[in-house]
């Protein structure tokens, strides 16, 4: 892997770090490839069972480097944004549909598709001083990495298209208050907190966790009647695994449960 995108794992938790700070994690070419491979070989783990992202420095993520897209402009025109192809949308979906939690740790300004990829996720965690910008309009673009999906789901469709059409910065306390935001804690309390949430997750029963995440996303774009075919289903699912098995024996003899991921 790419330096610009750390990967470690301890005790099936894995810390997906973007490592530019002194480009406010900006997504060059390197840095996307990078994103999209850690992903994908997270996804493919069986010894997975939690993603934390975060980023270095000050910044979550600034969106596309803007300088090397400058250079891809003049050279190939509006080819040069095959990158949304390429890179972001197999991105976002490989945190969308990661058969296991993701958790986003925004330390830091999170704009364009570092926005888009901490909405993502399944949890989002802020710095008070961290801040969320859509900033597409304000370079000419259209959305990208799939923040026309995530957006309305989170704060509705009115304010997605305030936010989209007049981007500015949304800073912690009203991020929370939007729904962009599931937790804003104290900058120097950030690392802790969001490292803390994703164990408690990469603990839990990562089979249920897949099903629930399938499920939220299914029911979004299917009718009711679907969606209780499609729970029929996930259930019986998740109601075969050894950690339901685990709970329920736990829970008759009035312990706390141990979840293996299986």
């Amino acid at each position: 892997m790419s330096d610009t995108v750390l990967y470690e794992v301890t005790d099936g938790l894995a810390t997906i770090t973007l490592n530019r700070p002194e480009a406010m994690n900006a997504l060059n070419n390197a840095t996307k490839d990078a994103l999209r491979d850690t992903l994908r070989q997270a996804a493919d783990d069986d010894g997975i069972r939690a993603v934390l992202l975060t980023g270095s420095g000050r910044a979550f993520c600034v969106g596309q480097d803007l300088k090397e897209h400058t250079e891809s402009l003049q050279k190939h025109g509006g080819s040069a944004l095959n990158t949304v192809e390429e890179h972001y949308n197999p991105i976002t979906l490989a945190l969308a549909t990661m058969p296991k939690p993701v958790v986003a740790a925004v330390n830091g300004v999170a704009a364009g598709a570092g926005a888009g990829f901490a909405f993502a996720a399944d949890h989002r965690i802020m710095a008070d001083t961290a801040a969320f910008n859509t900033s597409f309009a304000g370079v000419a673009l259209t959305a990208d990495s799939g923040v026309s999906w995530t957006l309305p789901r989170l704060v509705g469709p009115g304010r997605a298209a305030d936010l989209l059409l007049f981007p500015r910065s949304v800073k912690a306390p009203e991020a929370l208050e939007l729904g962009l935001a599931g937790r804003v804690v104290p900058a120097d309390e950030l690392a802790e907190a969001a490292a803390e949430t994703a164990r408690r997750l990469a603990d839990g029963p990562t089979l249920a966790y897949a099903a629930l995440k399938e499920s939220l996303a299914y029911g979004a774009s299917h009718s009711l009647a679907e969606t209780l075919e499609k729970e029929s289903e996930l259930q019986l699912r998740a109601g075969a695994s050894e950690d339901h098995k685990a709970a329920v024996e736990a829970f008759v003899k009035k312990e706390q449960p141990r979840f293996t991921g299986r």
